[in-house]
């Protein structure tokens, strides 16, 4: 039987980032330094595939710093942490090595420097995320205040709106914190915003990759967690830039093959945390069903490279 013709619009960047490649290599090579077991305090990124291969090359994985025996190297996720986590993994003298991205310890150390200057701060991001919940514990209690969507600027209560500062998330759609920043400028004239955005230029340009390719195609595939911020605004990017279908897929056994019938076109990307195996998983899947060709769609190229931590150095050299 002749397959029907497909054309796949692949997007670049896609995949990786810079700062989910260093967390990954930090797990790996602490296993190197210490041996199995090293225990990670939460995914060390968001993707299953990810944690289940260092899972099964010794790393274990579990929610708290309670959940570790003192005597075993623990890591802190990409996504970063509250100040108590290292204070108390140094009250219990433990081996801790943190993997937070450096894009987001620059949120973090902007949030100390306002806070430092007098300002309370306001933090654009979602309630629960691990990131969220790391940037928001740099300080005291109340020290900082969460929004979540426009409507929730008009609602919160600060203690001067005259001394404000807003920080974001760095995985969040770019277009929607848009709205939210003007909403804040709009109420809090004098809020003070980042010298530089915080949302990172791997979430950006991704996001950019998808709103030029989704005019362009009948649907869009994004290869990512369910609980990864930075996939979920890739399918809502898509969804909101021309695109009648947007479908979230950790591997390729969860396309949703009914909702892509009569498709002539779909684009594929992955979210920062998932690897390229599985975006070449999907395509061979279309590959089965469909007479494909490929057409990459480059945006932008992507040059970024972080440091693993100093005790880690001397096995890179």
């Amino acid at each position: 039987m002749t397959k029907p013709p497909l054309t796949i619009h692949l997007a670049a960047p896609r995949g990786f980032c810079a700062g989910v490649d260093r967390a990954i290599k930090i797990v790996e090579m602490a296993l190197q330094k210490w041996g199995a077991p090293v225990y990670v305090r939460h995914e060390i990124v968001h993707n299953k595939f990810v944690v289940d291969g260092l899972r099964a090359k010794g790393a274990v994985f579990v929610e708290e710093l309670g959940d570790c025996p003192d005597d075993r190297p623990v890591i802190f996720s990409a996504h970063g942490v509250a100040k108590s986590v290292p204070a108390e993994a140094e009250r219990r003298e433990m081996i801790y090595v943190d993997a937070t991205c450096p894009l987001v310890s620059k949120v973090h150390i902007e949030a100390e420097r306002h806070s430092d200057n007098g300002l309370q701060i306001v933090m654009i991001g979602h309630a629960g995320h691990p990131e969220t919940i790391g940037t928001m514990g740099q300080l005291p209690e109340g020290e900082v205040v969460l929004v979540e969507t426009e409507e929730d600027v008009a609602t919160i209560s600060v203690r001067d709106p005259n001394k404000l500062a807003f920080v974001t998330q760095t995985t969040l759609s770019v277009d929607d914190t848009i709205g939210i920043v003007a909403a804040l400028q709009n109420r809090f004239p004098n809020i003070v915003g980042p010298h530089k955005e915080d949302i990172c230029y791997a979430t950006t340009n991704r996001q950019e990759a998808v709103k030029a390719i989704a005019p362009k195609v009948d649907a869009i595939l994004v290869v990512g967690a369910p609980n990864s911020s930075n996939s979920r605004r890739l399918v809502e990017v898509g969804a909101n830039n021309g695109c009648a279908y947007s479908q979230l897929v950790q591997r390729a056994t969860e396309i949703d093959w009914r909702a892509l019938e009569g498709v002539g076109s779909v684009g594929i990307t992955a979210g920062a945390s998932a690897p390229e195996v599985l975006v070449n998983e999907v395509i061979d899947a279309f590959r089965e069903r469909f007479d494909v060709s490929v057409e990459q769609v480059e945006t932008a190229v992507e040059r970024v490279n972080f440091k693993v931590p100093r005790v880690l150095r001397d096995l890179d050299a």
